[in-house]
């Protein structure tokens, strides 16, 4: 890819000096972040982006064949950017039963599945051997599906209601037959934002221990950022540094999922995040978050097209067929609740991609050229 063209037509010194980096491999500061946000148009931060992805890998482009189950949406925190949880009064709020979870499980894995992806509220009733029993559950009856479950959230909240550590909890959790954690809960950061939008839930902190802790004890997980809504552009910076230090540290975060801020239905209210803004937040995280080898374009949130261009703008993941996600559709998104392995194949072919069906792992199970 001819980046040395978008060096000759960048007449900023700053942004110049920022392409050198990215050429010689270096790696980018806070300082230039936050200014690519601010002084970078999206062509010059997209290219840059999309040559560093194809460095790491080429052109292919990835999805999974996996299931999302929400097992409930009652949830104790109540954080004001989200319209899926409910207290248990509400009307709208539900719980499945593990028959109805283990029925879920077996769909996916008689379509040939290979991953169910478990997050959902933060029930008051529930206590850990809740958690432990419907990944064990899920285990037992189908070994070969991959447990993708519970956030950090969840594993802050277990360890504060039972006082036991977050590396008891995890390793009953993986001894239990868990692989891997999805990246739910971290938002932003910052703390100044926390506290009007998720104010009871973990913080920052806490989330990053929980994820060193899972890295020690052999758990991969995925990491993520909730963007447009308070932040400013120095927050969500501040934000991929962290992570990229906890990386630095563990090598344990398998993907970074920038996700969207949808708010239809939220107490916090405000607009929808722009395609132009959801690109450039994805092609710069491709830029700081040097260590981490995927970015994931998560068409849930940004739609199927924009997910899309989005694998050229530096991220190589659709994520997956999901199926019956409804966390983001309570806030308003219009895509659709799950796509076909048919459907996904085709989106990553007509942007110029390579399809990959991968495992939770990223090892490549088939590749369609």
């Amino acid at each position: 890819m001819k980046v040395e063209y978008i060096v000759r037509r960048v007449k900023k010194d700053k942004l110049k000096s920022i392409a050198y980096k990215i050429i010689e491999g270096k790696r980018l500061s806070y300082e230039d972040g936050v200014s690519l946000f601010y002084d970078a148009d999206l062509a010059y931060v997209g290219a840059l982006a999309e040559y560093v992805n194809r460095k790491k890998n080429g052109m292919f482009a990835y999805f999974i064949v996996n299931r999302q189950i929400n097992p409930t949406n009652v949830c104790v925190y109540q954080c004001n950017f989200c319209a899926f949880g409910v207290t248990k009064s509400d009307p709208r709020a539900y719980e499945m039963t593990l028959e109805e979870v283990l029925k879920k499980a077996e769909e996916t894995y008689r379509q040939g599945g290979r991953e169910v992806h478990i997050v959902g509220g933060v029930p008051p009733n529930w206590q850990v051997e809740d958690y432990v029993r419907l990944v064990r559950e899920i285990k037992r009856s189908f070994p070969d599906l991959v447990v993708k479950a519970w956030t950090a959230i969840e594993v802050h909240h277990m360890s504060k209601v039972s006082k036991r550590s977050y590396e008891d909890i995890l390793r009953e959790l993986k001894d239990a037959g868990l692989d891997a954690m999805p990246g739910g809960g971290a938002e932003i950061f910052s703390e100044r934002v926390r506290k009007v939008i998720a104010p009871y839930k973990a913080n920052a902190q806490e989330y990053l221990e929980v994820h060193r802790t899972a890295h020690r004890l052999g758990i991969p997980s995925n990491a993520t950022m909730l963007y447009g809504h308070l932040e400013t552009y120095e927050e969500r910076v501040e934000h991929m540094i962290k992570l990229r230090e906890l990386q630095d540290e563990t090598g344990g975060f398998q993907v970074f999922i920038p996700l969207a801020y949808w708010p239809e239905g939220t107490r916090l209210g405000g607009k929808r995040t722009s395609s132009v803004d959801d690109l450039k937040t994805i092609a710069i995280s491709r830029l700081i978050l040097d260590n981490f080898d995927h970015i994931k374009a998560y068409w849930i949130t940004l739609g199927e097209k924009v997910a899309q261009i989005a694998l050229n703008f530096g991220a190589d993941d659709l994520d997956g067929t999901i199926e019956e996600e409804k966390i983001v559709h309570s806030a308003g998104t219009k895509s659709a609740l799950g796509h076909s392995k048919e459907k996904l194949i085709k989106l990553i072919k007509d942007a110029g991609k390579v399809p990959v069906e991968r495992d939770t792992f990223y090892k490549p199970v088939a590749i369609y050229g």
